[in-house]
């Protein structure tokens, strides 16, 4: 497990630059960070919104009812553009799933760290899922499979759509590119950036299901996301990936057993240590006096954590 250190006012104010420490623990009080807040004077981007039909995508046409039906759905994207995006540019963006957790925190923080030059002039493209949760739901289908599918179903169906119904370009350069989310939303982001680099390389994960909730199962992954620190990180070829990780001290499964392979504390840890051992640019941090995707958690770090997680971005 990797060594903590305990940070107990908001986390690594005015210690970004400090690159050799890389697992924290913050709490057990909290407070909203100012970069979440509408600033007087500060350019303030637009949301749009459309939504996406499940009979209009080639990807996801729904949970099997039968051999010859399928359980129709709908879901809901939000793009923020900030005021300083000039038409035309190719756009460093990032990804967020459940895009309705963070529709009004995201924009609002991108607002003001834009204009601080904190973070590149970026899109946020905020997803929600198919619906439900877990095994044998659309989300659990988009998010806790481990492959390739939900990465690609985004690059090939979400964004064309954006960039169609806001008139927006999109980079192709990966180290432009970010994804993010809490719980199943946190393990597809990094599945997303783990299985296509030449697309993602900039991942924030809260919460992170590095669980074995996958379903339907995969030989080749049979359990599930839970896979990533016991094998496969372990096992694989570096990538160049740029990661910040958290985890709750009351996550869920946090009092079960390895056994189980529900316990996301004991596998967000071992995420952290897999990821040191491999050498890769991360960030752990481990939240007291909180639950799964806590909102106190995110509304204290998300500034400074998109700050880091953007700190080595040298532009276009």
């Amino acid at each position: 497990m990797p060594r903590l250190k305990y940070i107990p006012a908001l986390l690594l104010a005015g210690t970004l630059a400090a690159e050799e420490q890389t697992d924290f623990i913050i709490g057990p009080k909290y407070n909203d960070a100012p970069e979440t807040k509408v600033h007087p004077g500060v350019p303030k981007g637009k949301v749009h919104h459309f939504i996406m039909k499940s009979q209009d995508s080639k990807i996801y046409k729904g949970i099997a009812k039968s051999k010859q039906t399928t359980v129709p759905y709908e879901r809901k994207v939000w793009v923020y553009v900030p005021e300083q995006y000039k038409k035309g540019d190719a756009a460093p963006f990032i990804i967020a799933q459940d895009g309705s957790w963070y529709r009004d925190v995201l924009p609002k923080t991108l607002d003001n760290l834009i204009h601080e030059k904190r973070v590149p002039v970026m899109i946020a493209i905020m997803i929600n899922s198919g619906g439900g949760d877990a095994q044998g739901s659309q989300r659990g289908l988009e998010y806790d499979t481990v492959d390739n599918v939900y990465v690609k179903f985004v690059e090939d169906e979400v964004l064309p759509r954006a960039s169609k119904e806001c008139d927006v370009e999109f980079t192709s350069n990966p180290d432009a590119r970010a994804t993010m989310g809490g719980s199943s939303g946190a393990a597809a982001a990094f599945t997303m950036a783990w299985f296509r680099p030449d697309l993602y390389h900039r991942v924030l994960s809260y919460s992170g299901t590095y669980v074995n909730q996958q379903s339907p199962k995969n030989p080749k992954t049979p359990r599930g996301a839970w896979e990533y620190h016991d094998t496969i990180l372990p096992r694989a070829k570096p990538k160049p990936l740029r990661i910040w990780l958290h985890v709750s001290e009351h996550d869920n499964g946090h009092n079960k057993d390895e056994a189980s392979l529900h316990n996301w504390v004991m596998a967000n840890q071992r995420m952290a240590a897999a990821l040191k051992k491999r050498g890769y640019q991360y960030r752990y941090v481990f939240s007291k006096n909180s639950g799964h995707v806590d909102g106190k958690v995110t509304l204290q770090t998300l500034p400074t954590a998109l700050e880091w997680l953007w700190a080595d971005y040298a532009g276009q």
